[in-house]
């Protein structure tokens, strides 16, 4: 969420961000009732004034001008009681219409539509050339029997799944290879709550403009998290923190859960576009410096990588362009992992994490202030970074080690967390 005085001196700035974030939002109307709520709300507070003026004089008023100051109060009440309704009516408007004001790109961000217009920072690693024709993660998975496809289709629907024997073996230790990681670069390790109310999904950012992509539990007014980000934000909403708390970087670890409502048909084969998966997340909360939060996105992204390299994935990096970054991002990284399998055994590069820095839009949303130096109250800016997400990242793992004969030689780094196992083998 922007300020609005921000938004009253900037109206370009912010018009071309809603039009490069493709946003559905009128920004005339916004400022209309912005103006319509400082005009009715002055009058309020005007009739308010007068209405405690006449209560204090009536007592002292003589008995000629008593009659008169009562009449006049019973008229401003009625007043100020007419004047209430439409204030909070126009102020409902306003904050309905601030709510989806994006945050403004950073100069860097390429101006686009698509991932197509995202701009390639560096390709890591060499896609592998196989001496044969290799299998797709479906092949292979079934071959291994790391998953049951067929049974939880049955009583819970499509892009249902169950991790089996080995594959769920290897999905507990690719997050756990993703933690240690993580623990010792200096993250705090959180395990969230992943039911959360429609506040948490308000000042994150994932509502209103995403309410068709969550589940929602509406007996009990809460929703399923599609990130951990959403809880590990909003463990500091109505916080005030000190300066000398931050940076504060956690890590969480949770199921995630997303609809999928706008991929109708899309990726249907396999684990690459599923409702349920879990997720480890980087959360930073920094101090409101631009050169300080750009330190820490790549200090985020560089776990990532990290990560992907203990795991031999080969990747390539990419600056997202502004049709492709959500509303309060500023500046977003995608990480793209080399998938054999993918594009009709052609194979292609896949988003598997993504990178961002969010500037104040978070905290204004959560109300989570920082008190500054000066004893002033600011806002912190808030980061954050896929570490691993599965069954996704699977997919890469299982089709770029693959052998000939359908096995599967694990990465160095993951052996141990795979009882020393350093060869899968399939199943009979």
């Amino acid at each position: 969420m922007l300020d609005i005085a921000f938004i009253r001196h900037n109206t370009d700035l912010v018009r071309a961000a809603i039009t490069n974030k493709r946003v559905d939002l009128d920004l005339d109307a916004l400022l209309a009732a912005d103006k319509e709520r400082r005009e009715v709300l002055a009058k309020l507070e005007q009739r308010r004034a007068r209405k405690n003026e006449i209560a204090s004089l009536i007592p002292k008023a003589s008995k000629e001008d008593r009659p008169r100051l009562i009449e006049e109060g019973k008229a401003v009440k009625l007043e100020v009681e007419q004047l209430e309704p439409a204030v909070a009516q126009v102020q409902k408007t306003f904050d309905g219409l601030m709510l989806r004001v994006p945050s403004i790109p950073r100069p860097e961000v390429p101006i686009g539509v698509g991932e197509e217009d995202n701009v390639e920072i560096r390709k890591v690693g060499t896609p592998r050339e196989f001496a044969f024709k290799p299998k797709d993660h479906v092949e292979l998975m079934t071959l291994h029997k790391m998953v049951n496809w067929d049974g939880p289709r049955k009583f819970a629907g499509g892009r249902s799944y169950a991790l089996t024997g080995t594959g769920a073996l290897l999905e507990l230790a690719v997050t756990r290879l993703a933690v240690d990681t993580l623990v010792e670069r200096g993250l705090t390790i959180v395990v969230p709550p992943v039911m959360v109310k429609e506040r948490a999904m308000v000042g994150t950012g994932f509502f209103p403009l995403g309410t068709e992509e969550a589940y929602a539990i509406t007996a009990d007014e809460l929703y399923l998290v599609g990130t951990s980000e959403v809880p590990l934000v909003s463990l500091h909403c109505d916080d005030t923190l000190d300066p000398a708390q931050l940076p504060i970087r956690y890590a969480g670890i949770s199921n995630c859960f997303r609809r999928e409502a706008g991929a109708y048909g899309k990726d249907t084969k396999g684990l690459y576009r599923v409702h349920q998966f879990t997720k480890v997340e980087q959360v930073i909360f920094c101090v409101p410096d631009e050169e300080v939060a750009e330190k820490e996105h790549y200090q985020l992204l560089g776990n990532a990588e990290a990560i992907l390299a203990k795991l031999e994935i080969p990747y390539r990096v990419a600056i997202a362009c502004t049709g492709e970054i959500g509303l309060g991002q500023t500046r977003k990284h995608e990480v793209e992992s080399w998938m054999p399998g993918r594009n009709d055994g052609k194979g292609a590069y896949n988003e598997t994490h993504s990178c961002s820095t969010l500037g104040d839009f978070q905290a204004r949303r959560s109300n989570i202030r920082l008190r500054m130096p000066d004893g002033s109250l600011g806002y912190p800016y808030t980061l954050n970074n896929t570490a691993i997400a599965s069954p996704r990242i699977l997919i890469p793992l299982l089709e770029n080690h693959q052998n000939a004969d359908g096995s599967i030689t694990l990465p160095k780094a993951l052996v141990p967390y795979m009882n020393g196992v350093e060869v899968l083998r399939p199943k009979v």
